[in-house]
């Protein structure tokens, strides 16, 4: 987990950097109050609960996960890392980085997070696991080459995101970046 005293941009960073090495591929981020953020981006980032709720929510409908790349967590290690973009009718809604501490969840939770076929909020929501979303900060995210192509939109596009911590039964378990489909 990154340090309390983290910026919301160091904080996207990190995650970034833990699957792309050259950050500025990705794109720039800026921290935003709340209030400078327009809807329905707003809506969709400034709350605490899961971001998968949040989208089936806003878009209808149960959304779809696809995972871009991984960092696997070693046979005997418990961290895992991935990238993902949720879709709804084939369409991307929102673009993710997730950290995750496998060690704080049930093994069948575990497994089931390492198999990419739900998202995560899915998963945890359907493990019944008491969990926190915490320190929320959001973000402007000025897009580069690598989020281009996956949001299939221009490499100077504007997004909105958001960095923030999960706590399951108390403990910190996941750290992630979200970022809405512009």
């Amino acid at each position: 987990m990154q340090p309390a005293d983290s910026t919301a941009e160091e904080r996207a960073l990190a995650l970034v950097r833990g699957l792309h090495p050259d950050a500025a591929v990705f794109g720039c981020f800026r921290e935003l109050p709340p209030d400078a953020v327009p809807d329905p981006p707003r809506r969709l980032l400034d709350h605490r609960s899961h971001m998968t709720v949040a989208m089936e929510r806003f878009h209808g409908g149960p959304v779809d996960l696809r995972v871009v790349a991984e960092q696997p967590a070693a046979a005997d290690a418990d961290r895992y890392a991935r990238e993902i973009l949720l879709l709804r009718d084939g369409r991307v809604v929102q673009h993710g980085i997730v950290r995750i501490d496998l060690a704080v969840v049930p093994p069948p939770t575990a497994a089931a997070i390492r198999a990419g076929r739900l998202p995560l909020g899915r998963v945890l929501i359907d493990a019944g696991l008491l969990c926190e979303v915490q320190d929320v900060r959001l973000l402007e995210v000025t897009i580069g080459p690598h989020l281009a192509a996956l949001f299939a939109c221009p490499g100077d596009a504007v997004a909105f995101g958001r960095v923030a911590e999960i706590r399951v039964a108390g403990r910190p378990a996941v750290e992630l970046l979200e970022i809405v489909a512009p």
